[in-house]
């Protein structure tokens, strides 16, 4: 089959990843569905499988791609045969069979990540379980594809970590990005306030003909200032993060009394210098969040399957073009998601 690969692990990632014609087809094993891609998405995931991950055996050539949508072709044992012929999108996040710890709130369980730890979407062909695959019927796979894993992403991050609730001051850094944006469009469709952040005057633009209520432009300085100025000097209730060591400071003092602090990641860095008077003395909550299961998937997609919420796309490419792809990622020039469409195979 025909796949994008990254040959080897490497910093930048760009140089290492190719355009084959002749990877071998991948088969569907006992539980699992085997699905013609109709259309994947990049996340930032695709560029840390390429870097390699600390901790993690990474088998190159690697195939990334945690999101995915395309049609049942076959099923392995013990799967009902109805299943050929559907459209599915992916939750990637497949939940690992694990004893709970004991205790009143016992410990998500760790996950097995299709495009991280196994071969993933950015192929003609791709494996996963039956129970991690939702029916999507006639919806458009390249929407779809963009929708999925940012907003399952942020829907956990802001819904079951935070507890976000409608009229809620939301500040979400670093727009532009898929879980960014993601979040955007979930605390718009609760009614809540945003402020966003990025490096870049366009893109806070763009996020304000997407319904952003305030925007603050990131010079590298502390802007907590500019958020608490923004709200009356109250400060938000939820902060929405990936980004990580570089702003945490201006994050946490944008938050007011009670305030929530969410973070799915750290693209800049983990080791940040945080301010435990202010924590303890503002009594904030600090979540982290990850991914998230197939009850929380389905919430979320229902409301990209009622017309409630739409993904914003950068760009759409061909297959053989996915080197461009990565390199619109690797540079941090998107604006949305960019998707590789399979049927321009």
């Amino acid at each position: 089959m025909r796949a994008i690969t990254i040959q080897r692990q490497g910093n930048p990632v760009l140089p290492n990843v190719e355009f084959v014609a002749n990877f071998p087809d991948p088969v569907a094993g006992s539980g699992e569905v085997l699905v013609r891609t109709e259309a994947a998405a990049l996340n930032h995931l695709d560029l840390w499988v390429g870097r390699g991950l600390p901790g993690i055996d990474l088998k190159y050539p690697a195939i990334s791609g945690s999101d995915g949508a395309g049609v049942v072709e076959a099923v392995g044992q013990g799967v009902d045969a109805s299943w050929i012929g559907r459209r599915v999108l992916l939750n990637a996040a497949v939940p690992k069979v694990d004893p709970l710890r004991p205790g009143i709130r016992p410990a998500p369980a760790d996950i097995f990540m299709i495009g991280e730890h196994g071969p993933g979407c950015l192929a003609e062909k791709f494996v996963a379980p039956v129970a991690n695959v939702m029916e999507i019927g006639e919806c458009d796979p390249v929407e779809a594809c963009a929708f999925g894993l940012a907003h399952l992403t942020a829907w956990r991050m802001m819904v079951t970590q935070a507890e976000l609730r409608a009229g809620m001051l939301v500040l979400i850094t670093g727009i532009g990005g898929g879980v960014a944006l993601a979040a955007l469009n979930i605390a718009k469709h609760f009614g809540c306030e945003t402020i966003v952040t990025s490096r870049h005057e366009w893109k806070l633009e763009r996020a304000k003909a997407l319904g952003a209520h305030n925007t603050v432009l990131d010079k590298g300085h502390d802007w907590s200032k500019e958020v608490r100025q923004l709200t009356g000097r109250r400060g938000v209730d939820l902060c929405v993060d990936s980004i990580g060591k570089s702003i945490h400071g201006s994050c946490i003092k944008s938050l007011a009394r009670g305030g929530v602090f969410a973070t799915c990641g750290a693209t800049t860095g983990p080791d940040a210098t945080t301010d435990l008077t202010r924590i303890f003395w503002n009594q904030l909550r600090l979540v982290g969040s990850t991914m998230g299961n197939m009850e929380e998937f389905r919430q979320v997609v229902s409301l990209f399957k009622s017309g409630a919420i739409k993904p914003t796309i950068d760009q759409v490419f061909a297959p053989q073009n996915g080197r461009d792809a990565f390199a619109r990622l690797e540079a941090g020039e998107q604006f949305g998601k960019l998707v590789v469409d399979w049927r321009k195979a």
